[in-house]
């Protein structure tokens, strides 16, 4: 039979590791755990350092394991005139301008790939140039004002519309897709814009999510612009509050302590001090973007490599 003629592929053994690769391995994990180690502390060290007691926290007896844990830091910050506010200013830029930003370098990463384009080569060009140059602060300030940008929300997304280097990954990435998958589109009478949303983004989901971890990170960290642009004090971020606070802890702190009732006053455990705001505040503030960075990490790697190696 058929079957019995088929030569069986004998089964692919496991090559013994020599005592070279033996120690390569030992010495590539340890140094790997250490990374790691390094990496994770300090989010674990800020944190077991806000549920521990302030009192403690503030005589940096701290350093590995909490004690007398609390909640208490949280319940108070969280307190703050505000905070509220800010927190729903920084999710509304971060999700609006990570959709503007990835639609934006997605498109015209996709245009600059048509060789019929207009004046490809001098409009992307021009695109790279900006990654090198800059106009300056003032002229940047000077031209968001003139547009009447200057107190207004969307000054955190509209300028963001286009990032040269996401541009630049979304193009090299397009062009190492199958040419035919979009020609085929084409001589069904698709234009540019149905061959992108119908057959180019299926097929870019791992550089956009590289592209969705760059923007959202950039933006939820962003505090300067906001020191900048909002002198009136509207559309404050969650970042620019910890910047301030982490410059007037002091004043906030005693400006939460009022806020205790008398038993909690008399608990040294749970006393708010400077130290304890700033790092309270900083946990709040890391903790959402921790939470969110995993779930598209799994594409990060994929996008990249893809995205930066043609062919």
């Amino acid at each position: 039979m058929i079957a019995n003629q088929v030569k069986k592929h004998p089964k692919p053994h496991h090559q013994k590791l020599n005592k070279g690769d033996i120690a390569f391995n030992i010495v590539n994990y340890t140094v790997f755990l250490l990374i790691t180690l390094a990496c994770v502390f300090p989010f674990y060290y800020l944190f077991i350092n806000t549920i521990s007691s302030n009192e403690l926290v503030s005589q940096g007896r701290i350093q590995l394991i909490p004690h007398q844990i609390h909640f208490e830091n949280y319940v108070q910050v969280l307190k703050i005139n505000g905070i509220f506010d800010a927190l729903l200013v920084s999710v509304a830029r971060t999700v609006l301008g990570t959709i503007w930003t990835v639609g934006g370098c997605a498109f015209l990463g996709y245009l600059v790939t048509k060789q019929e384009m207009w004046l490809r080569k001098l409009w992307y060009r021009l695109i790279v140039v900006t990654m090198y140059f800059s106009a300056g602060l003032i002229p940047w300030y000077l031209n968001l004002r003139n547009l009447g940008l200057v107190d207004n929300f969307w000054v955190y997304v509209i300028p963001g519309l286009v990032s040269p280097y996401n541009v630049i990954l979304v193009k090299t990435f397009i062009e190492g897709l199958p040419g035919s998958l979009e020609e085929s589109a084409t001589l069904d009478g698709a234009g540019y814009t149905r061959v992108f949303v119908s057959v180019i983004f299926p097929l870019i989901t791992p550089i956009l999510a590289t592209l969705c971890i760059f923007s959202a990170v950039g933006q939820w960290n962003s505090f300067t612009d906001t020191m900048m642009l909002m002198p009136s004090g509207n559309y404050y971020t969650l970042q620019y509050l910890l910047y301030k606070y982490q410059n007037e802890a002091s004043s906030l702190a005693a400006l939460v302590r009022t806020t205790q009732d008398s038993s909690a006053m008399a608990n040294l455990a749970t006393r708010q001090t400077s130290l304890s705001v700033q790092m309270t505040v900083a946990m709040v503030v890391t903790f959402p973007i921790l939470l969110v960075y995993p779930f598209f990490q799994r594409y990060f790697v994929k996008g990249i490599m893809i995205g930066a190696v043609k062919g």
